[in-house]
């Protein structure tokens, strides 16, 4: 009988296994490259958004009339205190009276995650993650106008 059919086929079946060997560490050093990539850039959106933070508190936050807007000892607030925001809603999107009182008031809607400020349309209110100021302080917080509104 011949078996080189048979010979043929566990060769090939062979050669396939050591070449699944051989390559699945050098595929999992690149997952794990890749990996570390995706944590820098979230670092970096991390620290863009705080300095955004910081910039929106130093332009718009007064003390009123009245009070010190430094603590008693004389040093600078802590950095981790957050300023309180006004008309925010950081949980999902506002509601059709809100969004009509915003609109009314000459309000747009900032999208915190993307950085960018809707005038109205299809996104205004409506994003998980945003909230209302005036385009004024949208612009000197660093934000951008959307191009399709």
């Amino acid at each position: 009988m011949n078996y080189s059919g048979y010979k043929l086929t566990l060769w090939m079946l062979a050669f396939y296994l050591v070449l699944t060997v051989t390559s699945s560490p050098a595929l999992a050093k690149m997952q794990a490259g890749s990996s570390d990539t995706s944590s820098s850039d979230t670092t970096k959106k991390a620290k863009k958004k705080a300095k955004r933070d910081q910039a929106a508190a130093d332009s718009g936050a007064t003390a009123p009339s009245g009070t010190a807007s430094k603590p008693a000892t004389g040093s600078p607030a802590p950095v981790s205190e957050a300023p309180k925001k006004t008309q925010a809603t950081a949980s999902g999107a506002s509601s059709s009276s809100e969004i009509a009182a915003a609109k009314s008031s000459g309000k747009v809607w900032v999208n915190l995650d993307s950085g960018v400020y809707h005038k109205g349309g299809r996104w205004y209110g409506k994003t998980k993650n945003g909230k209302f100021m005036t385009e004024a302080e949208a612009k000197a917080a660093g934000y951008k106008a959307s191009q399709k509104d």
